[in-house]
């Protein structure tokens, strides 16, 4: 026995092929909308309650509601600035109004027809001409409620934006973070660049690469993990402030806070240090909170956080003792390891840097709501950092945290070439090291300060989703049979 859908199907096909053998196939025509809804709404605001204006007007988008009253049928049109109603009668349209029984809610039509203002105060377009564009197949999910099942929003993500304006408001907030971030780096001298996806050595962060293979040139490839050592390469090349909004990859997992394809913005401004960067952080962030949310105080998940007031700066060792009572000596490896499995952290496979990292993902930064600027490194967390003058221990590196998690990571960046030499070959994976940005820092790179924000991680704080999947338009989940 068929299903409720299988039958809701049939019918819907049923419709298209009469549709067919009465007006042709639809899905040839052509048809080129003159006005948009929001144009024709801002253009007849002035309409009083009756009142009608003898202008014709032509759009196109998609069923979204449909009413039937005796000899009259009003339809709800949604295209991609707005919502409006339609109105057919049977004595205007005369032998056309039975095709109107042929339209479903979630077709794409075509229509002209007279703008005018019902008696309760709908503008409302009073259709003389329309004509199908495409036929869905498929009933819209929930009558026009929205996807309840989380998975399937994530995995047919057309149907979420068709239904679910959060989903949409959050896309084209993404794209406004987008522009501003462009503007702001635009009008302060910073140059956007494009950086090889494909590297044959991947590096500039720490984590498991995808890896490929080019036939022609019979070597691997792995997908970026991080555009760092290009962007450097070109501040070697005198690009003194450049930036890249940059796909990365990481064969990791996947959790709230990550997947393996995701968006960064990586800022390098030559002649600046990590204070510097500092600020640039700042000014970046409040920016966007100032156009996207009109002021500097936002909420995210019942926080109210407010980025106007002076940001807290606290040092990595202060942030452990004062933040998350623990009292250790950064330069003991063993005394180290012992607070943290005292402190549930399991050492056994873990680096020093590692288990540093930990530790205050652990006992600091979930308590860190308000914006949290942790500064001053040991220096094995960050190869590619420049040492602090007076404690060769730590390095020039602060990392942001808003909301309980880590927004941005910057440093003073290392441009000794022989100390960067030395500290990879002890911390990275001799096989990564990146021979030809080691050769570029001899030709010599100015003191420099580089800045990574995640871009994702940044839409799901000022759009307050719970979920990074929630801000990635398709965002990679297990394959169905796995549900």
């Amino acid at each position: 026995m068929p299903s409720p859908e299988e039958v809701l199907v049939r019918e819907r096909k049923e419709k298209l092929f009469s549709w067919i053998k009465s007006k042709g196939n639809p899905y040839w025509e052509n048809f080129s909308p003159e006005d948009q809804v929001e144009r024709v709404r801002e253009k007849f605001s002035y309409l009083r309650e009756g009142e009608r204006t003898g202008a014709q007007v032509s759009l196109a988008g998609r069923v979204v509601a449909q009413r039937t009253h005796g000899k009259a049928t009003f339809l709800d049109l949604m295209e991609g600035t707005g919502k409006i109603q339609l109105y057919g009668r049977l004595d205007k349209l005369g032998d056309k109004y039975h095709l109107l029984s042929k339209i479903d809610i979630g077709d794409i039509i075509g229509v002209k027809g007279e703008v005018f203002k019902t008696r309760t105060g709908e503008l409302t377009l009073e259709v003389a001409d329309f004509t199908l564009l495409a036929k869905s197949l498929h009933p819209l999910p929930e009558k026009w409620h929205g996807l309840q099942d989380v998975e399937l929003r994530y995995r047919k993500r057309w149907l979420d934006l068709l239904v679910n304006p959060k989903a949409r408001e959050i896309l084209m907030t993404r794209c406004r973070i987008i522009k501003i971030i462009r503007d702001f780096l635009d009008e302060r001298g910073f140059i956007e660049v494009e950086t090889p996806i494909m590297q044959p050595v991947p590096g500039g962060a720490t984590a498991r690469p995808f890896q490929t293979y080019h036939n022609a040139l019979r070597r691997n490839f792995y997908l970026r993990i991080a555009p760092e050592l290009y962007l450097k390469k070109l501040v070697v090349g005198g690009i003194e402030r450049v930036y890249e909004l940059s796909r990365n990859f990481r064969n990791e997992g996947i959790d709230r806070f990550h997947n393996p394809e995701f968006t960064m913005l990586e800022v390098y401004q030559a002649y600046a240090n990590y204070l510097d960067i500092m600020k640039l952080t700042q000014e970046i962030i409040c920016e966007i909170a100032r156009k996207v949310r009109g002021n500097l105080k936002i909420e995210y998940n019942g926080e109210k956080i407010d980025l106007s007031t002076s940001w807290r700066k606290i040092t990595f060792k202060d942030a452990l003792h004062r933040i998350g009572g623990i009292e250790v000596n950064l330069e003991d490896d063993t005394k180290l390891r012992k607070v943290a499995r005292e402190c549930g952290v399991n050492v056994d496979e873990l680096t020093k840097s590692q288990i540093l990292e930990h530790l205050l993902d652990k006992k600091v930064v979930p308590h860190l709501i308000q914006p949290t600027i942790v500064y001053d490194y040991p220096y094995e967390t960050a190869p590619l950092a420049k040492r602090k003058k007076d404690d060769p221990f730590l390095v020039e590196r602060f990392e942001l945290f808003i909301a309980g998690w880590e927004l941005a990571n910057a440093y003073s960046e290392l441009n000794d070439p022989v100390e960067q030499k030395q500290r990879l070959k002890k911390f990275a994976d001799e096989r990564f090291i990146d021979q030809d940005f080691l050769e570029s820092l001899e030709y010599g790179m100015p003191p420099t300060g580089g800045l990574g924000i995640g871009i994702d991680r940044l839409v799901m704080l000022f759009t307050n989703s719970a979920s990074i999947r929630e801000v990635i338009l398709f965002p990679q989940l297990k394959p169905r049979y796995n549900l």
